[in-house]
C-alpha cells in the first residue's frame, strides 16, 4: 500500500479523480445490479434441517410459500360479533388483492366449530386468526407487498378492534435501518473539534470515512448477488465501517499534524503520515479482516455473509484513509487546520508532560496495584456470562403497539404463549401400516409435561402424506419460544419421548419448526465457539509476533482481548437477559442473547482491540529501538499515543452506542455490546492494564528466540527518513504540540 499512498501524496489530483471515477462506477453499479439480502440459513446435520428437508419433499404442497397470520380481538365480547366480522372480512378482501398472496383463510369462511378445531378461533372465542399464504418463500416475497400487508393491518385497527400480523415473512421484510447513527457522527465531530481545534481538520476524517463507507455498502449490495447476506448485514457493516473509518482517518491526520507542527512541509508531512500511521492503519485493518475471516471456520453461509459484508466495508474505509485522505492533505497543506475554533486561535504553551505521560508515570510507580484493580474490574463485569442463555428474540420484545407485538400478545392471550413458536414433528413411516404407531407417538407427545397440545393424526388431512408414509405433528408448548423451559422440553422430546415412543416401530421422527431451528443454531455456534476463538486468537497472535518481533506482547494482547470480550458480553447479559437499565436504552423486552452475537462480537472486538494495541505499542516499540529502556519506552509510548487512542475509542463508542437507540433488537444488542467492548478495551485494558503488565514484564516484553528472529520478516512502522533520537533523560515531543 506504501507506493499507492505515496503516489496519492505526490499526484493528489490524479488520486482524487481516480477516486471520483471509482465512486461513480460503484454507486451506479450498486443502483442497477444490487442483489437481494437473505436471512435464511441452513445447519448441516441438525435435526431441524432434516425435518425441514422432509417437509419439503413429503409436504411440498401444504408448506409451499411463506405464511403469515393476522390475529385480531375486540376489546369487548367475542369475535363473532357482526361489526368484528365485517371489519375482518373487509381486511381479508384487501389482503387478497396483494399480488404475491396465494390464499387467505378467514375463520368466518368455515363453520364456527371447524374454525375452533383448526385453531382459527380461540377456545374462549375472544381471539381469531386469519391465515395468509404467499406464492413464494419468505426471502422472495416483494418487500412492497409485505409493507402493503402491514399497512392494511394497521389501518384496520380501531379502538374497538385490535389487529396484528406475525410471521417470518414480516420479520424478513420489516425493520428500517436506524437513523440514530447521525448522533454518533455529531459526537465524533465534537471530539475532533476539541482535539484539532479546526473545522476542516475535524471534518476530513468524517468525509473520507463516509465516502469509504458509501462505497463499502454499495459493494455489499453487489456481493449479495453471490453470497447470502442477512438483511441487517448492511447495518452491521455500516456500524463497523463508520467507526473504524473515522478512527483510521483520525490516526493519519493526527500524525500529519504532528509532522507539520515539527516544521515539515505539507507533502513531506503527508508522506511521513502514510509511512507511519498509514502503515499502522493497514496493519490494524488487516487484523480486523483476519478476525472476521475467522467466521468462515464455522462453515455457515449465514455467518460467512456477515463476515463478507463487514470485511468489505473495513477494506474500503481503510483504503480511503491511506489514499484519498493523504491526497487531500497534500492538496490542502496547512489549510487542513483552517477555520480554527476560538480555543485554538491563541494557543497556550503546551505542557511537555501531557495527561497520558503523567498517567504512564503513575501506573509505572504502582503497576501491581493499578493492574490488579483493572483486572478485577474486568473479571467482575464478566461474571453474568456464567448465566448466559442463547436464542433469538421473538416478537414479545418488540415495541408495544407494533403489528408484530399486537399479534404476539393476542396469540398468547387466546391460544397460549407456546402458540407463538410451536414445534413441528415430522415423522417418516416405514409403510402405511405404521400409521397407528404414529398416532400413538402423537398421543405420547401430548402427555409430556410442558406440552399444551399435540395435533392428532387423521388420514386424509394435510398433516398426512398422500401415501400415508409421513405425518406432521404440531406440538404447542405451554411456555413461549424464549423461555428456558421450552428449550428443556425440546431436549426431552428429542432424547426421551420420541425415541421411547418410536422404538421398534421403524418410524424416524425429527423435531423442527422455527423454535427448534433457533435452538439448533444456538447449539451449533456454542459448540463452535472454542475452536473459533482458538483460530482467531492464534492468527492474531502470529500477526502481532511478526509486527512486534516479540512473544510476550502478542500473548498479552490476545489474552487481554478475551478479558474485554467477557466483560462486554457480561454487561450485555446484565441488560438484555436480566432486564437491568432497559428503559435507559429504550429496550422493550428481555430474553436470551443472540446465538451469533458472541462470535461476531469477538471477531470484531479482537480486530479493534488489536488496532489499539498496534497504535499504542508500535510507538513504544519505536522508543525501545532507540533507547533499549523498557520503562522509558512504555511511559513515553503511552504519552505519545494515549491521547489519540482515547479519542479514537471515544469516537468508536459514540458511533456504536448511537445504534442502540434504533428500533431493531438485533442492532440494539450489537450496538451496546460493541460500544461497551471498545470502551472497556481502550480505557481499562489498553491504557491501564497493558502498560502495567509491560512495566512488570520489563525487557522480557521484547524477547524473541533467535531462530524466529532469523526467519520472521521485519516490518517497521516508522519514518523512512532520519529520526531524531531521544535518550531516556530527555522529555519526548508532545503529541499535542
Amino acid at each position: 500500500m506504501g507506493p499507492v499512498s505515496r503516489w496519492a501524496v505526490n499526484k493528489p489530483w490524479q488520486a482524487v479523480i481516480v477516486w471520483a471515477i471509482l465512486l461513480v462506477v460503484i454507486f451506479l453499479s450498486a443502483g442497477k445490479f444490487a442483489g437481494k439480502y437473505n436471512d435464511s440459513f441452513s445447519l448441516p446435520d441438525s435435526e431441524s434441517t432434516k425435518a425441514q428437508e422432509l417437509m419439503g419433499t413429503e409436504f411440498a404442497v401444504a408448506t409451499k410459500g411463506a405464511a403469515a397470520s393476522i390475529v385480531f380481538s375486540p376489546t369487548a365480547g367475542n369475535v363473532q360479533q357482526p361489526a368484528v366480522k365485517a371489519s375482518v372480512e373487509k381486511l381479508a378482501a384487501q389482503v387478497r388483492q396483494i399480488g404475491s398472496v396465494a390464499t387467505v383463510v378467514s375463520p368466518f369462511e368455515v363453520p364456527s366449530a371447524m374454525a375452533a378445531q383448526q385453531g382459527l378461533i380461540s377456545p374462549s372465542g375472544e381471539v381469531g386468526r386469519m391465515s395468509v399464504r404467499f406464492k413464494m418463500a419468505e426471502t422472495e416475497v416483494p418487500k412492497t407487498d409485505v409493507t402493503t400487508l402491514v399497512n392494511d393491518v394497521k389501518a384496520a385497527n380501531t379502538p374497538a378492534l385490535a389487529i396484528g400480523v406475525a410471521g417470518q415473512v414480516v420479520d424478513f421484510a420489516g425493520g428500517e435501518p436506524p437513523k440514530s447513527e447521525g448522533v454518533g457522527v455529531l459526537v465524533a465531530i465534537f471530539i475532533m473539534l476539541f482535539m484539532f481545534g479546526s473545522i476542516v481538520a475535524a471534518g476530513l476524517p468524517i468525509l473520507t470515512a463516509l465516502l469509504g463507507l458509501g462505497a463499502g455498502i454499495s459493494l455489499v449490495a453487489l456481493a449479495a448477488n453471490v453470497f447470502d447476506i442477512a438483511t441487517f448485514g448492511p447495518t452491521l457493516a455500516a456500524m463497523i465501517g463508520l467507526g473504524v473509518g473515522i478512527d483510521y482517518a483520525l490516526f493519519v491526520i493526527n500524525r500529519y499534524r504532528q509532522s507539520v507542527l515539527q516544521g515539515r512541509e505539507a507533502k513531506d508531512a503527508a508522506i511521513e503520515a502514510v509511512n507511519t500511521a498509514g502503515r499502522a492503519v493497514v496493519f490494524a485493518g488487516t487484523t480486523v479482516i483476519i478476525a472476521l475471516a475467522g467466521l468462515f471456520v464455522l462453515g455457515l453461509s449465514f455467518m460467512n455473509g456477515l463476515a463478507i459484508g463487514a470485511g468489505i466495508t473495513v477494506i474500503t474505509v481503510m483504503f480511503t484513509a491511506v489514499t484519498l485522505l493523504p491526497a487531500i492533505l497534500s492538496l490542502l497543506g496547512t489549510k487542513v487546520f483552517a477555520l480554527k475554533m476560538p480555543w485554538a486561535r491563541n494557543p497556550k504553551p503546551v505542557d511537555e508532560y501531557g495527561l497520558f505521560y503523567r498517567l504512564g508515570k503513575s501506573l509505572q510507580r504502582r503497576p501491581w496495584l493499578f493492574g490488579g484493580i483493572a483486572l478485577l474490574v474486568m473479571l467482575f463485569l464478566a461474571t453474568p456470562v456464567l448465566s448466559m442463555r442463547q436464542g433469538f428474540p421473538d416478537a414479545g420484545g418488540r415495541a408495544e403497539g407494533t403489528p408484530t407485538r399486537i399479534a404476539y400478545d393476542l396469540t398468547t392471550k387466546g391460544f397460549g404463549a407456546g402458540a407463538n413458536g410451536p414445534f413441528i414433528v415430522v415423522a417418516e413411516l416405514p409403510d402405511a401400516a405404521a400409521l397407528p404407531a404414529a398416532q400413538a407417538l402423537s398421543a405420547q407427545i401430548g402427555k409430556t409435561p410442558g406440552v399444551a397440545v399435540a395435533s392428532r393424526i387423521v388420514p386424509g388431512t394435510p398433516a398426512v402424506a398422500a401415501d400415508n408414509k409421513a405425518v406432521l405433528i404440531q406440538v404447542q408448548p405451554t411456555t413461549g419460544p424464549q423461555n428456558a423451559a421450552t428449550t428443556e422440553l425440546l431436549k426431552t422430546l428429542r432424547t426421551q419421548v420420541i425415541p421411547d415412543a418410536t422404538k421398534g416401530t421403524g418410524i424416524k421422527a425429527y423435531v423442527g419448526g422455527s423454535t427448534a431451528i433457533t435452538q439448533d443454531f444456538s447449539k451449533t455456534l456454542a459448540d463452535a465457539l472454542p475452536f473459533f476463538l482458538l483460530v482467531v486468537v492464534g492468527l492474531g497472535f502470529l500477526v502481532l509476533v511478526i509486527l512486534f518481533r516479540s512473544l510476550l506482547i502478542p500473548l498479552t494482547a490476545a489474552l487481554t482481548a478475551l478479558l474485554s470480550f467477557g466483560a462486554a458480553l457480561g454487561i450485555t447479559v446484565f441488560v438484555f437477559q436480566w432486564g437491568n437499565f432497559t428503559s435507559l436504552f429504550a429496550i422493550t423486552g428481555t430474553g436470551p442473547i443472540l446465538p451469533f452475537l458472541p462470535i461476531m462480537l469477538f471477531s470484531i472486538l479482537f480486530g479493534l482491540s488489536m488496532d489499539y494495541q498496534v497504535f499504542l505499542v508500535s510507538r513504544m516499540q519505536e522508543e525501545w529501538d532507540l533507547t533499549g529502556d523498557n520503562r522509558f519506552s512504555v511511559g513515553h509510548g503511552l504519552g505519545h499515543s494515549g491521547r489519540v487512542v482515547a479519542a479514537a475509542a471515544a469516537i468508536m463508542f459514540s458511533v456504536f452506542i448511537s445504534f442502540v437507540f434504533g428500533d431493531d433488537t438485533t442492532i440494539k444488542m450489537f450496538g451496546l455490546s460493541l460500544a461497551l467492548a471498545v470502551a472497556l478495551d481502550a480505557f481499562i485494558v489498553r491504557l491501564i492494564l497493558v502498560p502495567c503488565l509491560m512495566t512488570i514484564f520489563g525487557n522480557a516484553n521484547w524477547y524473541l528466540p533467535g531462530f524466529l528472529r532469523k526467519v520472521l520478516p521485519k516490518i517497521v512502522i516508522e519514518p523512512e527518513g532520519p529520526v531524531e533520537e531521544l535518550s531516556a533523560d530527555e522529555p519526548d515531543q508532545p503529541v499535542n504540540a
